[in-house]
């Protein structure tokens, strides 16, 4: 018996030695020991990310935060990147914008909610972390997935296009009853405005970075402006929003420092605004069906069947609500349950399938967490455009300007893909950025 278990440790030792040397096992151990491995997962999972959020891929959505984290794990120096994380201000924005859920536990009522929200709502500590912990993506990498966002998102705005030409009548009644023109892809009006506005935005930044040759920067110049048009032709209302609100944020920043340039943005935001309304027929349906809309709000009519206006009696409800509660909201699982249970006390004769919720991720967090929860949500949209490091940085400026725009027209975060799309982005962008501030020369 004991020469039995001698003789088969000796083969598992063998078996071991023998697959130690074979020459994938070796080539692992050797990129898990300089980082190549850490990092090139980190890129599958921005890839993944990507994917996901363009073609509503919900599989590699949720499995790219998970990749993240492993590639967190597989840094063979994790353990000195442990302080810089906790240093982190992005990460401990995130982290203070997560802890409102579960610090809401003793007076939360919806306890279902809580329990799922607590457990969906973390990537906002998953993702900083792995962009913290991981080992970072080099230029090229951070480079290539910028080219990668901005060009599949122009094509998938152009092919958009392409399906509003072929029966350009139609999709004019859906913009004149208040909808919208369906993207290919599948993702839904809203993030896909926004995403059309950032990758406008990224490719001009992209298009100066002198790792590209003269043909990859016009390229790009083309797919940004190709975004823009996409967006006017399709005329996403919240799009637009945060592309003209970032456009007059950019020219605020810029005026003190490059006036002309500032003037020149103008001119140009202006002519496109301009030209756009006077030669798209989207756009004219667009601007005449917002304002017919608000303004039967206004005169008290039927609200049934109009977007605008049954945001604007949520946000009264709402408003209603944030008097009772003001300092720590009513908790931020049972906004649901607490803005409908005041529709039934003032309706705006709305029936209750017509009742939606707030549509504003301010005064969400408002009715949610109170003063307080507003105040976490604002330090993390305005704190990096406030610090040095962070605020030169023009990918950054552009994603938060955009983002905080169109959080004004909708509760972004409670749908997951809104959800997902901030979260990366601001890990991507933000959080990466504050550890390349903190470690200049952390990358291979």
């Amino acid at each position: 018996m004991l020469g039995s278990r001698s003789l088969r440790s000796s083969f598992e030792l063998m078996l071991f030695s023998e697959l130690r040397s074979l020459p994938t096992t070796a080539l692992a151990a050797r990129w898990y020991r300089n980082g190549q491995l850490s990092q090139w997962l980190l890129l599958l999972a921005c890839l993944g990310g990507v994917v996901g959020l363009l073609f509503t891929a919900r599989a590699m959505v949720a499995l790219a935060p998970v990749a993240a984290v492993v590639a967190a794990g597989l840094n063979p120096n994790i353990h000195r990147e442990v302080p810089q994380w906790l240093r982190n201000r992005g990460a401990q924005r995130l982290a203070a914008l997560y802890v409102l859920m579960p610090l809401s536990w003793w007076y939360t009522q919806d306890w279902p909610v809580w329990r799922h929200e607590v457990y969906r709502q973390l990537p906002l500590i998953g993702v900083p972390l792995a962009f913290c912990l991981a080992v970072p993506l080099s230029r090229r990498q951070r480079l290539g997935i910028g080219v990668f966002f901005v060009g599949t998102t122009a094509l998938l705005g152009a092919a958009t296009v392409g399906r509003y030409l072929l029966d350009p009548q139609a999709a004019q009644g859906l913009i004149r009853v208040g909808q919208n023109v369906p993207s290919v892809s599948g993702i839904f009006h809203i993030h896909f405005g926004i995403l059309l506005a950032l990758a406008a935005f990224f490719a001009v930044p992209l298009s100066r970075l002198p790792q590209l040759s003269k043909g990859p920067r016009w390229l790009l110049l083309i797919a940004g402006a190709v975004a823009v048009v996409s967006l006017h032709i399709l005329a996403y209302r919240t799009g637009l929003l945060a592309f003209y609100s970032a456009l007059v944020s950019v020219v605020l920043l810029l005026l003190r420092r490059r006036p002309l340039l500032a003037l020149g943005v103008v001119a140009l935001g202006v002519m496109l605004a301009f030209g756009a309304y006077h030669s798209l027929a989207s756009v004219q349906e667009r601007v005449s069906s917002t304002f017919y809309d608000l303004e039967q709000y206004q005169l008290g009519h039927d609200i049934n069947h109009f977007s605008l206006s049954r945001r604007l009696a949520a946000w009264h409800n709402a408003l209603e609500i944030v008097g009772r509660h003001p300092w720590m909201g009513v908790a931020p699982a049972d906004v649901r349950q607490e803005l409908m249970a005041q529709f039934a006390v003032r309706t705006y004769g709305l029936a209750p399938e017509n009742r939606v919720m707030v549509h504003n991720q301010y005064l969400h967090y408002l009715v949610g967490g109170g003063v307080v929860g507003l105040a976490v949500w604002l330090w993390v949209l305005i704190q990096p455009l406030v610090q040095p490091s962070l605020r030169r940085n023009p990918y950054v400026r552009y994603f938060l300007l955009t983002f905080g725009a169109a959080a004004l027209a909708d509760s972004l975060l409670e749908l997951q893909i809104g959800f997902n799309l901030f979260v990366f982005l601001y890990g991507f962008l933000v959080v990466a950025a504050e550890r390349r501030a903190q470690q200049p020369g952390a990358t291979l």
